[in-house]
């Protein structure tokens, strides 16, 4: 059987020098319900636009008609596509992409059928966003029978991945797999040859309109043998027992390589609780590092700048810019999940 991995590609690691980035742009639906709360939402979206096109161009796809609404929003760098859209997240509705060591590009798509097919996500548009962007890079498309989103992997570029139980194996997604059959199909698109698997994610993650675990939350590669890993330093919040387990099962696990994988904490932001008095999912692990820079949410909090010195420590080489990610949160994800890489062959 032909794989992606079998003719050379592979993912690389999001360090990689970047061709483009790709976003999507809220549109009206059941999670932005009133003019107000997607105004909201096109003003985080935008925030994060207008930060990365400083440093590598980015292309923004917008619904149908409403290219002149983004146009107010978004820089005049910013290129913008119509297609058909439901949602906004880019990273788990667009391709991941791959390169080989030729230069070709290809792409991985995954079935995408609302985070587990949960009862208030459409996707009868967002379900081809991936083939339809796989397209206008003219990269070669590879169809998965995996159901997966881009926040469900996370990638050293050395042979690495690192997943969650309850994505990969959660009902809705592919329950009736085995790890090694979920491995095997990971490996095939993504050219990787270890899988080390986290049990789950944050608590707030498994609310009514959460991933059900998505890594990009709660551990990251900052380059192979590295990863950061969010931490919940107050014993009152649900997550502080929940990232020990996390954190001691990354600090046992070794990589593709066979190193001992090195874990840096990045203590989560001090607010615990919502304006309903929900426990947060605030972290910084959910950045996106692009050419030259690493875009890091922030919360108007305390340990912003904490968070950012960690960052700046592991990319030497990028600047890290602050964008406040609380509105982003508020529907869902984080800088990283509305991101994607499109890296350079």
């Amino acid at each position: 059987m032909t794989t992606p991995a079998s003719l050379g590609y592979r993912m690389p690691a999001e360090w990689h020098p970047h061709e483009r980035t790709w976003m999507a742009f809220p549109t009206r639906n059941q999670t932005f319900a009133t003019p107000e709360l997607l105004h909201a939402a096109r003003l985080a979206w935008a925030a994060v636009a207008n930060t990365v096109v400083r440093y590598e161009p980015v292309t923004l796809v917008v619904n149908l008609g409403e290219t002149k609404a983004a146009e107010e929003y978004v820089d005049g760098t910013v290129q913008i596509v119509e297609r058909p859209l439901d949602d906004a997240w880019m990273r788990d509705i667009g391709p991941t992409f791959l390169v080989a060591a030729d230069g070709r590009l290809a792409a991985a798509d995954w079935v995408f059928n609302g985070w587990g097919a949960q009862s208030w996500a459409s996707w009868e548009n967002d379900q081809h966003v991936a083939e339809q962007v796989a397209g206008l890079t003219g990269a070669q498309r590879f169809a998965s029978r995996l159901i997966n989103e881009g926040g469900g992997i996370h990638v050293d570029g050395e042979g690495t991945v690192l997943v969650t139980e309850t994505v990969q194996l959660g009902e809705g997604r592919n329950a009736d797999w085995t790890k090694a059959e979920v491995e095997a199909e990971l490996h095939a698109h993504l050219g990787t040859t270890k899988a080390i698997w986290l049990p789950r994610g944050l608590t707030r993650d498994y609310d009514e309109f959460g991933t059900r675990g998505h890594i990009d939350i709660v551990a990251s590669f900052v380059r192979p043998g590295v990863v950061l890993a969010h931490v919940q330093p107050d014993p009152a919040h649900p997550d502080h027992t929940v990232c020990q387990e996390l954190v001691a099962v990354l600090r046992a696990a070794t990589d593709a390589q066979g190193r001992r994988l090195e874990v840096v904490e990045v203590p989560a932001p001090t607010v615990l609780h919502d304006e309903d008095g929900e426990p947060v999912d605030y972290s910084y692990i959910n950045h996106y590092v692009a050419n030259g820079v690493v875009v890091l949410c922030a919360f108007d909090d305390p340990r912003d700048q904490e968070a950012a010195a960690i960052l700046a420590e592991a990319y030497p080489d990028r600047t890290v810019e602050l964008v406040d990610a609380r509105e982003i949160f508020a529907n869902g994800g984080g800088i990283h999940c509305i991101t994607q890489q499109q890296p350079r062959p």
